[in-house]
């Protein structure tokens, strides 16, 4: 039976950890170790805004001990990620050069919408609870130490995704000093949290009733375990949680630490995790709770999984992207028929003419997003649109895309109607030409031509249209997106519009 090992790594804001992984033929995944150091790399950079170089070495040291493990489970594979711990960090580019020369380890910092898309991936391990919590209107709540991030299913797929900047280390650091004791602790919690809890619930959930939550993150699986049986109750009532809440959160951090066995230091952390879901319970009213016990070193072995196909890979995360995006275009009165038009013609494009750009899906992915969100922008103002949009863009999380992709999708939007300056990614260049002749192939926004066909001629790309409107706007303001997409491809696109006899 062929197996494959593959290590992952994750350098949090609250600890360091390894997870070795087997793959079997049978596409499933196992663990077959899992190592946890607890280094508070957040309390450095939430509260100084760099990383010590003491420090530094300490995690190097604990990071060239992983690397001892991969030479015992024979690791040839492996991916390092870097959350906000390192990624806020004013010296973050310091620190990644020091663990490349130090152990040899190449670490990527990820951005939060690409650490939630691997916390979301991380639950198709299990995907049969997955399917049943999914169904009805769940949310996906994941405290990590640095942030909270909330995300409504519809359907299956996210609906909106919002991240807020506290996390249950920095309520710690800010907090902590200010209490008196946990009840008084808690009131200072609740004051700093509700406004926000509050602003998405009437923004996003609105008078929706969500029946389940999936509750992810570093802490709260320990927040769980049954001090009896040693085991993690993985699926609570809401009741139960808020029972045990309030029975922990009467005890003072030793009593917490000696009743779910962890460090003093964990439980300092575990209360502000578990008022934040409790919260957020009052908040929406939730009926059930799901904690699977994922991680985002799971969710880095099932995305390596699927991109080599060693595991099922049935879940289409992409429709979460598009789905979400969808969203954000009707949050800002994106014209739908215009949308759906420009969208479909672009990627008509795009794929008519794969021999010649050589991109791949994932510019696909984008072109597609640019098309969904080009006139965004005119939400703020229609005189100012471009400039508009590339800002709501760059404002905007988008779970799964990077930082740079981000800034991409919002670059090809920005230059789909004003000059491009030189020196732009060619990438961007590439899809906003698509874009560009996509457009303006509805300049009115009545999808005169909704029945076009693309041929790929020698050196013209041929629009065929029967359309029996009048395309005269069309055609007149085509002539200067065409000459911009010949400048790029070395190809001109020609609309074709067959006559009739009248």
């Amino acid at each position: 039976m062929a197996v494959t090992r593959f290590a992952a790594i994750n350098i949090g804001s609250y600890e360091l950890m390894l997870k070795i992984y087997e793959l079997t033929s049978r596409k499933k995944v196992r663990v077959l170790n899992n190592i946890r150091y607890v280094m508070e790399l957040g309390r450095e950079t939430y509260t100084e805004q760099k990383i010590s170089f003491e420090t530094i070495e300490k995690m190097c040291d604990v990071l060239e001990g992983f690397t001892k493990i991969f030479e015992e489970y024979q690791i040839h594979d492996y991916e390092a990620y870097a959350t906000s711990g390192i990624r806020e960090a004013e010296n973050a580019e310091i620190i990644l050069d020091r663990i490349k020369v130090r152990t040899g380890l190449n670490v990527k910092i990820i951005s939060n919408s690409e650490q939630r898309l691997l916390a979301y991936k991380a639950l198709t391990m299990y995907p049969e609870e997955f399917e049943a919590f999914s169904k009805g209107n769940t949310a996906i709540v994941d405290v990590g130490a640095g942030s909270i991030q909330i995300s409504i299913l519809d359907k299956k797929n996210i609906a909106s995704t919002q991240n807020i900047k506290i996390g249950s280390m920095r309520i710690r650091e800010l907090l902590l000093n200010l209490s008196e004791n946990m009840s008084h602790f808690d009131i200072l919690l609740d004051e700093l949290i509700n406004n926000d809890l509050q602003t998405f619930k009437r923004m996003f959930i609105k008078d929706k009733a969500i029946d389940n939550i999936i509750a992810t993150g570093e802490q709260i699986t320990l927040f769980t375990k049954n001090k009896d049986t040693g085991e993690f109750n993985r699926l609570m009532t809401t009741e139960d949680f808020m029972g045990r809440y309030k029975m922990l959160g009467s005890k003072s951090h030793a009593e917490i630490a000696r009743e779910l066995q962890v460090t003093r230091e964990q439980a300092t952390i575990l209360i502000p995790c578990a008022r934040i879901y409790g919260r957020f319970i009052e908040v929406v009213g939730s009926k059930k709770l799901w904690v699977p016990g994922t991680d985002i070193c799971d969710g880095i072995a099932m995305d390596y999984g699927i991109r080599k196909k060693k595991v099922s890979g049935k879940y289409d995360f992409n429709a979460d992207i598009l789905n979400e995006v969808r969203g954000i275009s009707k949050r800002y009165k994106g014209n739908s028929a215009h949308i759906q038009f420009i969208k479909e013609i672009a990627l008509q494009i795009f794929d008519e003419t794969k021999k010649i750009h050589g991109l791949s899906g994932k510019e696909r992915l984008l072109l597609e997003l640019a098309a969904m969100l080009h006139d965004c922008g005119k939400y703020i103002s229609i005189h100012d649109a471009a400039e508009c949009s590339y800002h709501i863009i760059m404002a905007t999380e988008i779970i799964g895309l990077s930082h740079r992709e981000r800034e991409m999708l919002a670059e090809i939007v920005k230059y789909n109607t004003v000059k491009m300056p030189a020196g732009m990614n060619l990438t961007v260049i590439k899809l906003t030409a698509i874009l560009r002749v996509a457009n303006a192939l509805d300049r009115s926004h009545k999808q005169k031509m909704s029945d076009c066909r693309l041929e790929l001629k020698g050196r013209e790309l041929m629009i065929h249209t029967k359309t029996k409107e009048d395309i005269t706007l069309e055609k007149g303001l085509f002539v200067d997106k065409a000459e911009f997409f010949e400048e790029v491809y070395g190809i001109k696109p020609v609309i074709k519009q067959k006559k009739f006899l009248h």
